[in-house]
């Protein structure tokens, strides 16, 4: 349906006119128009460009095409946005000009391209407004997709809005967390208002609108059909109206002169409307630019820009038309001459697809160019577009080795992508054909079993890894070192008895000295609780990698968790937060929740839960908008922990549901360990000890026993043992406790052993325990452990009836759990308070004047007074600069302060 007056649709141009309206205040939104063929969604695109006014416009379509051209869509969208990039920081203004051809492509992050799109939008938005408009979204090239999805889904205040219409039934766009409006059919007295702009006689306008259904495309198109075939085009409900229609227009084009038929013929199997290319194609076919004319004045086909430049199809059923219904022999041709058409560097890939099309059979010359292609996209982060131009090159080849070769590296594109169903498959077929290559089966068992863990399958992605290891192990041991790295994490998930025979193989590789992973098996090995000596300083280890060379960054990953693991939370800190900086200077989103998550553990293990929450919503948000399940799996159960904390029922379990969703046979889903702390907190909190006994229990059973939350946990489950009355059920968790203390030697972990021994101990050897507990604790650096112990003993001197000892310990404690915002452990410390006579002063205030932020405001907050302007401050949290002017708006009443040097100036006292 084209430009001009909208007929039945009052509600979805009030749902515009809102978004536009938000816009010209500075709010930003999104919304996906969804419907089938001829529904409407292109003319309610149309009226929102005739509604935006004077704000700024950038209009893009999909185009329905075999090959996969990564940025392809992204590049016709921003054309007009371009005069913007050099606002752009450096790394996301190159990452932009690789995109659109203007510079080298640099191999960045696919998100940071993402990030340059959110802040070009963000720019080209200037004062008025932006309206981003993209129709047919489901044939977007994947990359443009992503990205602007990704971009959609951070836009927040830059008076931005997108509206992306997507047909149903064909191709996909998913969009999960965008809002949708699906458009149905007119009502039947607006499907007749449209129809009865042109007169009809009684029967046909009868039958066309019980065969419309509602839909304006068939309300305009079928009665030309009907009056062109004598009433006879087809007999009622033959055909899904989509169907019908294509007859209809086919009808059209078959009425055409032959010479047009055959430049229409090449417009629709070329993907850009360029006329200059269709031109030259269509000279080699004997058709020139004056066949075009009849199909002009048909209305088939229109101007598809200003200057005359290209053209484009009214409407792309008629391009399925025309290409669908035309004879294999001319499609093929028609593909050969655009090939011979696109022979400048420039067109390489566009000619490289049109060769494949144009095969019958294997044809090297087109699968060479393929594979070129595809490595120009890889180059490019275009993952889906080089999986795509691999797979077809492999079908394509001419010898069994070099299609292998191209499924190889079709599998590890997909990976990257993202695609584990087809990654799996291209590395299922490859490892078939290659029976006699050991380093590639190793290679294409990494990528399966990469597919295979992101999926859950754990135990199968521990079996391809090893296996993998095992074909390289005296050939490679380098490379098996890193498989075998790798099966650590999956063995993590599966078991103790795993873990310990795959840390016993890595130990035993055959790895010469000088190779940077070298110092890393010897680390790791003190993940088997059977080893009782005392790991080296991650410090040490990480310095020996370096004077070597640099480590897979997977590697430095699988460190930071060993050294939560072996108790070296502050190490593992340093190592998170730098290599977080690293992800964050590179635009590298897809990869920062993984780092994100070894630093919001060290921030819990050491109290600090204004901090965790901060990094917790940021790393969850960057989790979803990169779908990323593991991860929201993961940070939904840490979310869960500081529900737990603060005694907010409701909110801890739906976050501790999320969590535990996921679980497969044979392995547990990512986010267990944390939620089963996280329900076991909540119910002692809240004085349901045999409840929160049971949760600690099943942490101390595999596949979970080892993991770092089993750790933990393990004072919190003596704790409900002794308040059910029941200590032996402590007895076994507490000596494998008091065995990791003794390995690790960190004077916190000794400190809770202390502490457990104070509850487990008769009333005359208890102050012994809890005042050496106390002497050990660090008060400033792990203070919410010394308030737990605090609590327990000012308990113990109550009971003992010395309340005036005991109001000194729990006024202690109380200050640390009112700072954290602790509601059930500070109540219970009160009643405590209370009993020894002391008069309640009420609660305090949380973690001073900063508790009063959101998590995103208290982000930019500090980055704000270290300093940093709102572009840098966007750059790191992958924002545009406009949010993060507005959360600083919204910011500096609740601190106090007017301005960011008054930020900077207090700091310290506003808790930043």
């Amino acid at each position: 349906m084209g430009a001009g007056e909208l007929y039945g649709r009052k509600p979805e141009a009030d749902t515009i006119a809102e978004l536009l309206a938000g816009a010209r205040a500075g709010t930003s939104s999104s919304l996906v128009l969804r419907g089938e063929p001829g529904i409407g969604k292109t003319a309610l695109l149309d009226h929102a460009a005739a509604a935006a006014g004077d704000m700024r416009l950038v209009r893009g379509t999909g185009v329905e095409f075999e090959a996969e051209l990564p940025f392809s869509g992204l590049q016709l969208l921003l054309r007009p946005a371009l005069g913007s990039l050099a606002a752009l920081p450096g790394p996301q203004r190159e990452a932009l000009e690789a995109v659109f051809g203007l510079g080298p492509a640099a191999g960045s992050e696919p998100m940071l391209v993402g990030l340059a799109v959110l802040s070009l939008l963000a720019e080209h938005a200037d004062e008025t407004g932006l309206l981003c408009l993209v129709d047919d979204a489901q044939w977007l090239d994947r990359a443009s997709r992503d990205t602007l999805l990704f971009a959609a889904r951070r836009l927040h205040a830059e008076g931005v809005v997108m509206i992306f219409a997507a047909r149903d039934g064909e191709g996909s766009f998913p969009a999960p967390g965008l809002p949708e409006l699906r458009l149905s059919g007119l009502a039947p007295e607006a499907a007749a208002a449209l129809l009865d702009r042109h007169p009809l006689a009684p029967a046909v306008r009868y039958r066309v609108l019980a065969e419309a259904g509602g839909n304006p495309l068939a309300l305009l198109e079928l009665p030309v059909a009907l009056a062109s075939e004598g009433g006879s085009a087809f007999s009622p409900g033959a055909l899904p109206l989509t169907s019908r229609l294509q007859l209809a227009f086919h009808g059209q084009v078959s009425r055409m002169p032959e010479a047009c038929q055959s430049l229409l013929l090449v417009a629709a199997a070329d993907e850009t409307g360029e006329l200059a290319v269709i031109l030259r194609a269509a000279a080699a076919l004997g058709a020139a630019v004056e066949d075009l004319s009849p199909a002009e004045r048909a209305g088939l086909v229109l101007r598809g820009d200003a200057d005359g430049t290209t053209i484009r199809f009214r409407h792309p059923l008629i391009r399925a038309a025309v290409y669908q219904r035309a004879p294999l022999g001319q499609r093929l041709a028609v593909h050969r001459a655009l090939a011979a058409a696109l022979g400048s560097p420039e067109h390489a890939d566009r000619r490289a697809w049109h060769l494949a099309a144009a095969a019958t059979g294997a044809d090297e010359e087109a699968a060479a160019a393929l594979e070129s292609t595809a490595a120009r996209a890889r180059e490019r982060s275009g993952h889906v577009a080089a999986a795509a131009a691999y797979e077809r090159a492999a079908r394509l080849s001419v010898e069994p080795a070099a299609r292998a070769h191209r499924e190889a590296l079709a599998a590890e594109a997909a990976l990257e992508a993202g695609d584990l169903e087809r990654a799996r498959a291209f590395g299922g077929r490859a490892a078939r054909r290659l029976e006699e290559a050991p380093a590639v089966k190793a290679r294409i068992a990494q990528v399966r079993a990469l597919a295979d863990f992101w999926q859950g399958s754990y135990p199968a992605a521990h079996r391809l890894l090893l296996d993998g290891a095992e074909l390289i192990r005296d050939t490679d041991p380098g490379q098996a070192a890193v498989l075998l790295i790798q099966a650590v994490h999956t063995s993590w998930y599966l078991g103790e008895r795993q873990l310990a025979a795959t840390l016993d193989r890595l130990i035993a590789l055959p790895l010469d000295d000088a190779d940077p992973l070298a110092p890393v098996g010897p680390y790791l090995v003190h993940l088997d609780r059977g080893r009782c000596e005392r790991p080296p300083p991650l410090g040490d280890i990480l310095a020996a990698v370096r004077r070597r060379g640099r480590a897979p960054d997977q590697a430095l990953m699988i460190l930071c968790g060993a050294a939560l693991a072996l108790g070296q939370d502050a190490d593992a800190y340093e190592l998170a937060t730098a290599l977080a900086a690293e992800h964050r200077a590179r635009g590298g989103a897809g990869r920062l929740p993984t780092v994100l998550f070894f630093m919001v553990e060290g921030e819990v293990f050491t109290g600090r839960h204004l901090d965790a929450l901060a990094t917790t919503t940021e790393a969850l948000g960057l989790a979803r908008d990169t779908g990323q399940q593991q991860w929201v799996s993961q940070f939904s159960s840490v979310l869960a922990y500081l529900d737990a904390a603060k005694g907010e029922e409701a909110a801890c379990r739906r976050n501790a549901e999320q969590g535990l969703a996921g679980a497969t046979a044979g392995a547990v889903s990512p986010g267990a360990p944390w939620a089963h702390w996280s329900l076991g907190l909540l119910d002692l909190g809240l004085g349901r000890a045999e409840a929160a006994l049971a949760r600690f229990e099943r942490l101390t059973r595999e596949p979970m026993r080892h993991h770092i939350c089993a750790t933990r946990s393990t004072p919190d489950l003596v704790e409900s043992a002794v308040r059910v009355g029941a200590p032996e059920r402590a007895a076994e968790p507490l000596a494998r406790f008091e065995r990791w203390a003794g390995s690790v030697r960190q004077p916190w972990a000794d400190a809770l052993v202390l502490r457990c021994r104070g509850l487990l101990a008769a009333d005359d050897q208890a102050e012994a325990f809890y005042t050496a507990a106390l002497e050990l604790h660090d008060q400033d650096g792990r203070a919410l452990e010394y308030a737990r112990t605090a609590l327990l003993y000012g308990e113990w001197l109550r009971r003992a009836r010395r309340k005036a000892e005991a109001r000194g310990s729990l006024n202690d404690a109380l200050e640390v759990f009112d700072r954290l915002g602790m509601r059930p452990w500070a109540e219970r410390t009160r009643g405590e308070l209370t009993a020894t006579g002391a008069q309640d002063q009420g609660a305090r205030p949380a973690e001073g004047v900063a508790a009063g932020l959101t998590p995103q405001e208290l982000q930019i907050a500090r980055l704000a007074a270290q300093g940093l302007s709102n572009r840098d401050i966007a750059a790191q949290l992958f924002l545009s600069h406009r949010t993060v002017g507005y959360h600083l708006y919204k910011a500096y009443p609740k601190l106090g302060v007017a301005s960011r040097g008054e930020l900077k100036d207090f700091a310290d006292q506003l808790g930043l």
